[in-house]
C-alpha cells in the first residue's frame, strides 16, 4: 500500500482529483474578494459538466466545448449578480435557487438530448492529456498563477478587493462597486464552468447525475481556508485533493465504501474546525493585546 501511495500514478490521481475543486476554489475567491459568497457554485459545476458534453458532441471539438462551457458559466454568473445587485436577492437565497435548478434542470435536458435520466449516452470529445496528466489540471495550476497577478498586481484587481474589503470606500474615490462585482461573479461563473468541464470532459467521460458530488461545498470550505487567495486556496485544494485520492485508492482494499467515501468530507469537517479554532484564537490574542 505504501509503495500504491509514492507510486507517480498516485501524484497524478492527485492532480485529477484536485482539478475540479481548484477552479471552484478560485471561482469562490475571486467572488468573496469582491464582497460576495457564491454558494451557487455546486449548480455552476453541474449545469458546465452537462453543457461540455453537449457542445462536444454537437462542436466535435473539446476546445469549442470548453470554450461554450465558459461562456454558459459567464451567463449563470451573470444572472445571479443581476438577483442580488439589481433584485436586491439575498445571495445564499439566490445561490440555492441556481443549485436546484442544476438539480432537476440537468436531468430534463439530459433526458431531451440522451433519453436517459441518469447518464449521457451520446459520443463526446474528452480534453487530451499528456503523460496521463490532463490539460485542463495544466490550465488548473496555470490559473493559480494568472489569479494571484490579477488580483494583486492589476487595477481591476485592486477594485476588486477594494470593494469587498470597504464598498463605501471604494465608491468614494469613483469606483464602480455593482460593475466591478459584476465582473468578479461573471469571472467566477467562468471559472467554476472550467471545473464543471473537467468532470464531464476529462474527470470522465460522460456526465452523470449529480456528477459534482458537493465539490462546490469543499471549494467554498477551501476558499475560506486560504483566506480567499489563489495561492492558499491551491493549498488547501490539493488536501482535499489528496483526501479524494487516497479515498479512491482505498477502495482497493476490504474497507468498507462508506467509510472510504466519507474521506472528502470528513476532511473538509475536520479541516474547517481547525480553521475556526486557529481563527478564534487569533482573536482571542488580539483582543488581550
Amino acid at each position: 500500500m505504501l509503495r500504491l501511495f509514492l507510486s507517480p500514478d498516485f501524484v497524478i490521481a492527485i492532480l485529477r482529483a484536485t482539478t475540479p475543486i481548484l477552479f471552484a476554489t478560485l471561482a469562490a475567491g475571486v467572488a468573496a474578494k469582491a464582497g460576495i459568497c457564491n454558494m451557487a457554485l455546486e449548480g455552476i459545476m453541474l449545469f458546465s459538466a452537462l453543457f461540455g458534453v453537449i457542445f462536444s458532441h454537437i462542436t466535435g471539438s473539446w476546445l469549442a466545448a470548453l470554450v461554450l462551457t465558459c461562456v454558459c458559466g459567464g451567463l449563470i454568473g451573470l444572472i445571479l449578480a443581476f438577483f442580488i445587485l439589481n433584485l436586491k436577492t439575498d445571495e445564499i437565497l439566490a445561490a440555492i435557487a441556481i443549485n436546484l435548478t442544476a438539480t432537476g434542470g440537468t436531468v430534463l435536458l439530459l433526458l431531451a438530448f440522451s433519453g436517459d435520466r441518469g447518464s449521457s449516452t451520446f459520443s463526446t470529445v474528452s480534453a487530451p492529456a499528456f503523460g496521463g496528466v490532463n490539460i485542463m489540471t495544466v490550465l488548473a495550476l496555470l490559473m493559480v498563477a494568472v489569479m494571484h497577478l490579477f488580483l494583486y498586481k492589476t487595477p481591476l484587481g485592486l477594485q476588486i478587493r477594494s470593494v469587498g474589503e470597504n464598498k463605501n470606500a471604494a465608491e468614494s474615490v469613483g469606483v464602480k462597486s455593482i460593475r466591478i462585482q459584476y465582473i468578479a461573479l461573471i469571472l467566477s461563473g467562468v471559472l467554476c464552468a472550467c471545473g464543471g468541464y473537467f468532470l464531464s470532459g476529462g474527470y470522465m467521460n460522460s456526465f452523470t447525475k449529480n456528477m459534482q458530488s458537493g465539490r462546490g461545498f469543499i471549494a467554498l470550505a477551501a476558499s475560506e481556508m486560504g483566506a480567499n487567495t489563489p495561492i492558499g486556496g491551491f493549498a488547501v485544494a490539493m488536501l482535499f485533493g489528496i483526501a479524494q485520492a487516497v479515498g479512491n485508492q482505498l477502495q482497493l482494499t476490504s474497507i468498507p465504501v462508506e467509510l472510504i467515501q466519507m474521506i472528502p468530507y470528513a476532511t473538509t469537517l475536520i479541516g474547517l474546525a481547525v480553521f475556526s479554532y486557529i481563527v478564534r484564537k487569533r482573536k482571542e490574542k488580539l483582543a488581550k493585546g
